[in-house]
């Protein structure tokens, strides 16, 4: 059976109030929403608490939804604007935070690194690497590269998620990991020279006397 007319007949009776249907598609792409949540979060949100927040918004707005073949790209919206909105008060939480401590909005104090996305706690230290690695690309390339790499999806799926046609899928994600490569391999350079470094060795300044 094609899975494109099964996908828009579950979508269909979601629209109408059904609500297995609605269960069904939730479990279908929540997966691949927390990939994309996880390009446009901060660092230090809760992913859970995101996933809800885009659930509850399905289930408000869904009835709204007037192509049932739309829904992919819905859906992505819903997800970066829940990611965004939740920087935006991560922003202001931050900013109020350095002005009660008098850091004021200049100081180049750095708060505690957060911990890691509840969905990596559990991942290799090389995946990790990669996930805050990638965190780091421009969103045109984070998005598709954490969506191909954390949840394996085609490019044709990407595509159909983020409305772009496939080459240009193809061509971000090539380019995107060879930035995420450079990052990684600078990265293990920095670590190698560092363990080089014999604890306890000290720093010249200012050149030999």
């Amino acid at each position: 059976m094609d899975e494109q007319r099964v996908n828009d007949g579950v979508v269909s009776a979601a629209i109408k109030g059904d609500r297995d249907a609605l269960a069904l598609l939730w479990d279908d792409s929540r997966r691949w929403v927390a990939a994309i949540i996880l390009a446009y979060k901060p660092s230090d949100a809760d992913l859970e608490d995101l996933l809800q927040q885009v659930a509850m918004q399905i289930c408000r707005t869904i009835s709204t939804l007037d192509e049932p073949r739309a829904f992919r790209g819905w859906l992505r919206t819903i997800a970066i604007n829940t990611a965004r909105a939740e920087g935006r008060k991560h922003t202001r939480r931050k900013r109020s935070m350095l002005r009660l401590v008098g850091l004021g909005g200049t100081s180049s104090a750095r708060l505690p690194e957060p911990s890691p996305p509840d969905e990596l706690a559990t991942a290799s230290e090389e995946s990790r690497r990669v996930y805050h690695a990638a965190r780091s690309l421009p969103a045109g390339y984070r998005e598709p590269v954490l969506l191909r790499c954390l949840q394996s999806m085609s490019y044709e799926q990407i595509s159909d998620t983020m409305g772009l046609p496939v080459t240009t899928i193809e061509t971000r994600i090539a380019r995107g990991r060879r930035m995420l490569r450079e990052i990684l391999e600078q990265q293990r350079t920095q670590e190698e020279q560092r363990r080089a470094i014999p604890k306890g060795t000290p720093t010249a300044i200012g050149g030999a006397p």
